[in-house]
């Protein structure tokens, strides 16, 4: 990893996530944010949901739906996402963990890292 700040390397990453969802569920969020928090990297987007998301989410039903379907689009990612988010940290990812809001389309996503990266930027 070069020199960079640690601001730096989390717009990157906030870039790469905005790019990874635009080309992969073809929709990206309106807000993407990135922390850096010891050995984790906490990813918060806003305005995910698409249309026929948001009129799923009226019935109980369909925010399980919603939320399945997301889950599974983040797990069948994870080794992609990991290897991207490795090539801008150089640190492997441990794990990964999401949540979706159907009430107000915010998601989390939170990289588990092998190292903490912000003892790098000290």
């Amino acid at each position: 990893m070069s020199k960079k700040s640690k601001g730096q390397i989390e717009a990157e990453i906030a870039e790469l996530i905005m790019k990874f969802e635009k080309e992969y569920i073809g929709r990206g969020p309106q807000n993407v944010k990135c922390y850096i928090i010891e050995d984790n990297i906490l990813i918060k987007e806003k305005g995910v949901l698409t249309m026929a998301e948001q009129q799923l989410a009226r019935e109980m039903e369909g925010i399980k739906l919603i939320k399945q379907l997301r889950k599974k689009l983040i797990e069948n990612s994870h080794e992609i996402l990991s290897t991207l988010i490795k090539d801008i940290t150089g640190i492997d990812i441990i794990a990964v963990h999401s949540d979706i809001s159907t009430e107000n389309g915010e998601r989390i996503i939170v990289f588990s890292l092998t190292d903490n990266l912000e003892k790098k930027f000290d």
